[in-house]
């Protein structure tokens, strides 16, 4: 599905409003998703909601990007829905709301184990151990104290990414958390090691099925999702006012 300009999209929206959409006889989520898979030609439609802005519809497609819609899907707005009484990004809170995950689902033991501190506060991250921003991500965390990560390996950067993902799952399980930030911090390369790697595909798995299509990913305890590098700084605060 193409994607629209800023410029593009406040030409939309500004002709979307000059129909005086409020007059239209509503459509309901089914004849919405109809027209909007006609429009992208695939049943690329996970769901239909009407908002309360104006009569737009909130369309989420399957690959989680969100677009609106009119009760005709005459107009499609690709972009940040603001509420400007509340000053409130609607698409963006939204977001959060529908990339969040139950965190005690997470299978934590395929995941690498770091403790700094007493490590009272916790987080999940996916990482890819050739991933530049992960490795920044690292040197961050490194730096921080009274944190528990649980780091789940994420090769999807190529064939070197798996065989140091081996490596790394593959050592004792008291020193996994010593050689991941050893290589990911200090640059020291892990020992071949060989062992079952099943929780690495499984990690795999579970990543592609919370939708997780770059690394680093950030998890925090509440659920929230994070995604890309954060500094320190902004990764204490999200951990110290995890509604915001």
């Amino acid at each position: 599905m193409p994607r629209f300009s800023m410029r593009r999209m406040s030409k939309f929206f500004a002709l979307f409003l000059a129909t005086g959409l409020a007059g239209f006889t509503h459509a309901g989520e089914a004849e919405v998703k109809k027209g909007m898979e006609a429009f992208i030609g695939a049943p690329a439609v996970e769901s239909v909601t009407r908002t309360g802005y104006g009569g737009l519809y909130e369309v989420v497609l399957k690959n989680g990007q969100l677009v609106y819609t009119d009760a005709e899907t005459r107009f499609i707005i690709d972009g940040s829905l603001i509420d400007t009484a509340t000053r409130l990004d609607v698409t963006q809170a939204r977001m959060n709301q529908l990339s969040a995950i139950d965190f005690s689902k997470l299978p934590l033991d395929q995941a690498v184990k770091l403790v700094k501190g007493k490590g009272t506060r916790v987080i999940a991250t996916f990482e890819d151990p050739n991933c530049s921003y992960c490795k920044r991500l690292a040197q961050e965390v490194a730096r921080m104290d009274d944190v528990t990560v649980y780091t789940f390996l994420y090769p999807i950067l190529g064939e070197d990414s798996t065989a140091k993902s081996t490596n790394i799952w593959c050592a004792r399980e008291q020193e996994r958390a010593r050689v991941w930030t050893g290589w990911m911090v200090d640059g020291k390369v892990p020992e071949k090691a060989d062992c079952d790697t099943s929780a690495i595909t499984r990690n795999v798995e579970l990543g592609r099925s919370l939708r997780i299509n770059g690394t680093p990913t950030i998890f925090l305890a509440n659920g929230t999702r994070i995604g890309g590098y954060i500094p320190a700084a902004e990764l204490e605060k999200a951990l110290d006012n995890p509604s915001r």
